[in-house]
């Protein structure tokens, strides 16, 4: 079972009051219901997935080196994958770090989002970019203790499109459907952060975290409309999700605030 999407969240009466302590806070639901601390949940979480749910799934002997995998993945959240590059700084080989990431997959942990590909003439990217379920524990194991602290870190960004990616997903799963998401990223860097592929259309989804928008927010979703997919995808349909609050219609996309995107019909 996944965890508590936004929605659902919103039913419990200590739900988070901003973008920031949702995210922070992430979606268990015990931690809204009975009033619990995030980080003595997410405390209690982790050593008990480490040490009892992982030796069930697989034998993993090195459980200290497993656990400063699960930081270096979670550092690496809404980034492209390298699991030889994971695996040297963990101190494993490159199997052993894809054995590990399985270990996250079939836990429901942690999730690879794959890139968009087919039979075109583009250079796209390969590697998949890496997300956890759930953003708070996500939060935990960088390090982040607090909403401010995470308003203030580096990895904002990623963790708020993190967030996105998996409010879309649960709210497709939560009426029925299991969504076909990706990314488009070519050598050059431009990228779209998600496609949501439908029988009829695509959504195509920029997500950033400011709170007010810029006119280069849209210039990844030109760039796509721009590289004539034809065949190779249902007509698009541009989204952006950003981190304020008042939804809009503008002529090159449609915009949703961060707290709209649960209640879509993804």
């Amino acid at each position: 079972m996944l965890p508590c999407s936004r929605r659902e969240v919103e039913r419990f009466p200590g739900k988070p009051p901003s973008l920031w302590e949702q995210i922070w806070r992430g979606g268990f639901p015990a931690i809204p219901d009975r009033g619990i601390a995030p980080v003595d949940w997410f405390e209690t979480y982790v050593a008990t997935y480490v040490e009892r749910d992982v030796r069930q799934i697989t034998n993993v002997t090195d459980l200290s080196a497993f656990q400063t995998f699960l930081g270096l993945v979670a550092g690496r959240t809404g980034q492209l994958l390298n699991l030889s590059q994971l695996g040297g700084e963990t101190g494993v080989t490159h199997n052993t770090a894809r054995a590990w990431l399985s270990v996250l997959e079939a836990g429901y942990v942690a999730f690879r989002l794959p890139p968009f590909h087919a039979n075109i003439r583009k250079r796209l990217v390969k590697s998949p970019k890496i997300f956890f379920y759930d953003t708070g524990v996500a939060c935990f194991l960088i390090g982040i203790r607090s909403a401010v602290q995470l308003q203030r870190h580096p990895l904002r960004g990623a963790l708020f499109e993190n967030f996105v990616v998996c409010e879309i997903l649960k709210a497709a799963l939560n009426i029925g459907r299991r969504p076909k998401l990706s990314f488009y990223r070519d050598h050059q860097g431009h990228e779209v952060d998600l496609l949501v592929e439908r029988g009829d259309s695509t959504a195509a989804v920029e997500i950033k975290s400011a709170r007010t928008i810029a006119s280069d927010f849209f210039s990844d979703l030109d760039w796509l409309r721009a590289q004539n997919l034809g065949s190779n995808l249902p007509p698009l349909k541009p989204w952006l999700i950003y981190g304020g609050d008042q939804p809009q219609e503008r002529t090159k996309a449609t915009v949703i605030p961060w707290s709209g995107v649960s209640e879509l019909d993804w």
